[in-house]
């Protein structure tokens, strides 16, 4: 481990494309407003998912959990032409806020903002998807994710972020949220539907393909 999460932290993000004016100011007033502005992705993660999303270059990408929208608008960059993308969040509270933020984007014919619990909205967003993004409820990852495992084209991503849970998925006497998550990890690895890797950026970014 680096002795200075910190300086590596910016080193990391001064070796990566930077963010464009939305982006640095969704990641301010983030900072400035909400309570807990650490479930942001941020700048470095955000090139993270940005990168991906080029990569696989979705029709139709789906994102569990907006919060104020700063990974949603990371993973709309990687978009094919005519390409759409679908983010669900429960907070009615951020809708408009977050919806300025998207109204203010090149993205905002393409991104289709749903207000509501994810495991309703899910069964009202027909068809497949090329690139999942899944960052909720982490309770309901599983769920989330066996829904969606049948809805993910092959070759086609499913993202799940926090599954490094804070380090605390290598304590020796884990508390009932990092019990979840390791039954998580376990069951990921050991699914043969899927490809997979964690990629120890921030909190843990769990990178599925399906076979």
């Amino acid at each position: 481990m680096f002795e200075n999460q910190d300086a590596l932290n910016t080193y990391l993000e001064g070796t990566c494309d930077p963010e464009n004016e939305l982006l640095k100011r969704i990641a301010r007033e983030t900072y400035l407003r909400e309570t807990m502005p650490h479930m942001l992705s941020g700048h470095f993660q955000g090139r993270v998912l940005s990168m991906l999303s080029h990569l696989v270059r979705p029709k139709r990408a789906l994102e569990v959990g907006t919060f104020t929208g700063y990974a949603t608008l990371c993973l709309a960059e990687g978009l094919a032409e005519g390409g759409e993308l679908h983010t669900i969040d429960i907070n009615e509270e951020l809708q408009e806020r977050v919806q300025g933020y998207f109204d203010a984007s090149t993205y905002s014919k393409v991104i289709n903002y749903h207000i509501g619990d994810a495991a309703d909205v899910l069964n009202e967003i027909h068809g497949n998807f090329d690139l999942v993004f899944i960052d909720a409820d982490k309770k309901r990852n599983l769920y989330y994710f066996e829904h969606l495992i049948k809805r993910t084209v092959t070759g086609g991503l499913i993202l799940i972020d926090n599954v490094l849970w804070k380090g605390k998925v290598l304590a020796e006497n884990p508390d009932n949220q990092t019990k979840a998550v390791l039954e998580l990890n376990q069951t990921l690895a050991n699914d043969d539907r899927v490809e997979k890797l964690i990629l120890p950026i921030r909190d843990g970014l769990f990178v599925l393909r399906k076979k």
